[in-house]
């Protein structure tokens, strides 16, 4: 009889503790001009809120331009005594290394170019600029040309550079390195199942133990425009981080010649001109990598990411492009499609 009482009580103690880890703790906010949403799964109450409040002043403090007096501005604005920590050197060692393996076409010193197109912090120009003003912005942008190295003193870091008036912007992989900032903190905090999304850019970990299957991630049909919300396809994502980029969200049309001009700036030439891209998914290990390769795989021709990707086995990638008939078609990394969700 004794035996029996207590297989039933630790069955219930077993249940109770199931329902826990399977009911998951939702948090959702504010954060760097758009929204983060996370849900995780943990036996124990998780109180995230401050902590991820001083992730995002953190952030914004270090590295973020559209804040007024950030590490970063005091670095664009000529600064030479700036000490950044190891989060700022971590985004720029991780931007160093797209920026070879992408044959430079992803570039955090664009931003010269960005706010000369109306897209940055400091974009206040309405105009288009002329090729004249592009060309003599031209010589700013090269991030070869920044190097960030220990202080003296050992207490942080130094960027330097040999080109003078250069404006380094971290915009075109932040919310990617804000996921991963988050996710880290997750898993110190012994999270084991979550996934964490900021302004569409997420990672997972584990897996969703509602249904106990891989956290489900969209991808937005393109052709569906700025406002469109309709999922072109659903991706199985499993301790992964998948970013996408697409010029169909952010641009602008010049009144005077009906030019369209989107917010991805091509390194290489300096125009913001739309590429045969559409819209682009990257999936990698974390999330600060797949932003920045789906911004530069946006930026670049459609044949240059053809060979490129070849060569960078260590993403899975769907480019969205139209065709000459007007018709949306796809190429995919060999890898790709082992993440997409078969239809039923």
């Amino acid at each position: 009889m004794r035996k029996l009482i207590l297989l039933l009580i630790l069955t219930v103690i077993s249940c109770e503790k199931k329902q826990e880890l399977t009911a998951p703790q939702t948090f959702v906010g504010n954060a760097i001009g758009t929204t983060y949403g996370i849900k995780a799964f943990h036996d124990e109450q998780l109180e995230l809120t401050e902590d991820i409040d001083a992730i995002i002043d953190m952030f914004n403090q270090s590295m973020s331009t559209w804040v007024p007096g950030s590490d970063i501005n005091r670095i664009n604005d000529g600064d030479s005594t700036v000490v950044v920590g190891k989060a700022f050197k971590e985004v720029f060692d991780a931007a160093q290394e797209i920026y070879r393996k992408t044959d430079g076409y992803f570039d955090p010193t664009v931003g010269n170019l960005v706010n000369a197109y109306g897209f940055g912090a400091n974009g206040e120009q309405t105009s288009i600029p002329s090729q004249k003003q592009i060309d003599s912005l031209l010589q700013f942008v090269g991030f070869y040309k920044m190097d960030i190295q220990k202080t003296a003193l050992d207490e942080g870091y130094h960027v330097t550079t040999t080109q003078p008036g250069m404006y380094l912007e971290y915009n075109a992989i932040a919310k990617g390195t804000l996921v991963d900032y988050i996710a880290r903190m997750l898993d110190e905090k012994g999270v084991e199942n979550y996934i964490v999304e900021v302004g569409g850019e997420v990672i997972t970990k584990g897996k969703n133990l509602e249904k106990d299957a891989p956290f489900l991630v969209g991808i937005n049909d393109p052709k569906s425009g700025a406002q469109g919300t309709k999922t072109l396809m659903a991706i199985n994502l499993q301790d992964k981080a998948m970013a996408g980029s697409g010029n169909y969200r952010k641009y602008k049309v010049d009144e005077a010649t009906g030019i369209e001009y989107v917010h991805t700036v091509n390194p290489i030439t300096g125009l913001a001109q739309p590429s045969q891209a559409i819209g682009v998914n990257v999936i990698a290990n974390n999330c600060t990598l797949a932003d920045g390769y789906a911004t530069a795989l946006m930026a670049m021709p459609l044949e240059k990411s053809r060979v490129l990707l070849k060569n960078i086995p260590e993403i899975e990638v769907i480019i969205m492009y139209i065709d000459d008939n007007g018709m949306l078609r796809f190429e995919l990394t060999p890898g790709f499609n082992q993440y997409i969700k078969p239809q039923i």
